[in-house]
């Protein structure tokens, strides 16, 4: 899964990366909101992670652009800003889930899950494709009429993941390699 990390605090987008790379994400990172308004229109992001407080253009203004452009990308946005009226405002501008800074990053990832879980039609942490199943909390996937599970690397787990997210839909190389790998 590829997201889009639009963040301004340099240090926090330092911790922030490889907890979401062991979760099994391909990150992209934007530091202003007019580089992230320009990023999401020309790439594929199966979410969206969003600051408020960016330079150059407003969170909330880039969220309601990429929302009137029809970008329906899940976003989450993590802010400072987490008075019940923002809260409320960033919702109706099109976020799909709210969390105020300080934050824990195992709460972030916990409403992220939730978010795409919701995207893709899905109601627990497993993915399930005939009888394969894969366990996105553990990165173990499993037959179910066998045992053990198989423990798969990072790059396995998201290749599996992505393919079972779109299961019976041809996916380009170029797909493939953007949600799943780091570099070009």
């Amino acid at each position: 899964m590829k997201l889009l990390l639009v963040e301004d605090d340099a240090e926090l987008v330092r911790q922030l990366r490889p907890a979401l790379k062991k979760a099994g994400y391909v990150v992209e990172h934007a530091d202003n909101g007019v580089d992230a308004e320009f990023i999401a229109s020309e790439e594929d992001f199966d979410g969206i992670i969003l600051d408020l407080g960016l330079p150059q253009k407003s969170g909330l203004e880039v969220l309601k652009s990429w929302r009137v452009a029809k970008k329906n990308t899940p976003v989450v946005i993590l802010t400072a800003r987490d008075s019940w009226q923002e809260k409320v405002d960033g919702l109706k501008a099109g976020a799909d889930d709210y969390i105020g800074k300080p934050f824990h990053v195992e709460e972030l990832l916990a409403r992220l899950e939730a978010v795409l879980r919701r995207r893709f039609g899905q109601t627990d942490n497993s993915l399930k494709y005939r009888s394969l199943v894969l366990d996105l909390d553990t990165q173990c996937v499993t037959l179910t009429d066998q045992r053990p599970s198989v423990q798969l690397t990072a790059i396995e787990f998201r290749l599996l993941r992505y393919l079972m997210t779109y299961p019976g839909k041809i996916l380009s190389k170029t797909m493939l390699s953007e949600h799943i790998y780091e570099e070009e």
